[in-house]
């Protein structure tokens, strides 16, 4: 675990930071985050997940530091902890209020930074891709909150406990109407022949910031790629499916409920799209 981390201001080490029990992030789930990885010290697309996390504390109504406080903070925890190559996670809250659900008792909001030491799996893992589940659990189409990365994380929580229970990497979840949405901690991709699919945001997920790397690599390796309603038998029958993460990439999905996808392992159009990712981190990323 990180050492030191950012809260509120400040940077101290973890053992040191205090939050309070009427935060609304602790009684209620009331608050946002944002998980992203760092390469040579760099995070990559940083603007695109400061972005998605003040965009959604507007809607939420949470007071979101500027910019360049989150920035500071940011590169303040990485550089406080000598990392280079780490997970890093911002949290914000809406901070403390009363011990009531009452949002209008809101006193300004909580920010916490950490960083820790982030080792990749390694390429056997990618070439041999994970297995996954079909989750019990559903995402709701209607709810709000399935569309912002909230601290609302019982339902990933959840299934990611199902995938481990039947010795699985990841878990899928359908939506209300039966139809795919993403994985646990993930967006989903499959590819169909010469086309590149993946669930629309009407489907109940969240955009993900790799989910629309991905989209826009495709684009520019000319891989035809649709964002629709997808059902599970699509899913089952596509040559491949792989699913996307700030932190774990791109990796293939090579079984579903022991269905074999594809070849069984990391197909060529997930393979180009990995490199192309890997190019396009190495281009941002790099000193």
């Amino acid at each position: 675990m990180a050492d030191i981390v950012y809260l509120n201001g400040s940077f101290l080490p973890l053992s040191e930071a205090r939050l309070s029990p009427l935060d609304y992030g602790f009684l209620y789930g009331y608050g946002l985050f944002e998980t992203m990885r760092a390469y040579s010290g760099r995070v990559f697309r940083l603007d695109d997940h400061l972005q998605r996390l003040c965009g959604s504390a507007e809607h939420l109504r949470i007071i979101a530091p500027p910019v360049t406080e989150l920035t500071r903070a940011v590169y303040g925890t990485l550089e406080a902890n000598s990392l280079t190559s780490a997970r890093v996670r911002i949290t914000l809250s809406a901070g403390e209020g009363e011990p009531v659900p009452n949002m209008s008792t809101g006193q300004g909001s909580t920010l916490f930074v950490t960083a820790t030491e982030y080792t990749p799996h390694d390429e056997h893992t990618y070439q041999q891709g994970f297995k996954a589940i079909v989750s019990r659990i559903r995402r709701s189409t209607h709810s709000p909150v399935s569309s912002l990365k909230s601290l609302n994380y019982i339902d990933s929580l959840l299934a990611r406990r199902e995938a481990a229970a039947a010795g699985a990497g990841e878990a899928i979840l359908l939506n209300n109407q039966g139809l795919v949405a993403e994985g646990s901690t993930s967006n989903l991709f499959l590819v169909s022949g010469q086309t590149l699919t993946t669930p629309d945001t009407e489907s109940g997920l969240l955009p993900g910031i790799t989910r629309q790397a991905v989209i826009g690599l495709a684009a520019e390796l000319g891989i035809q790629t649709t964002e629709r309603s997808v059902t599970l038998d699509e899913l089952m029958r596509a040559d491949e499916v792989f699913c996307t993460s700030s932190v774990i990439e791109i990796m293939a999905l090579t079984s579903i409920d022991r269905h074999q996808i594809g070849a069984g392992r990391q197909g060529p159009v997930t393979a180009r799209l990995t490199k192309a990712y890997r190019e396009a981190v190495e281009r941002e990323t790099s000193p």
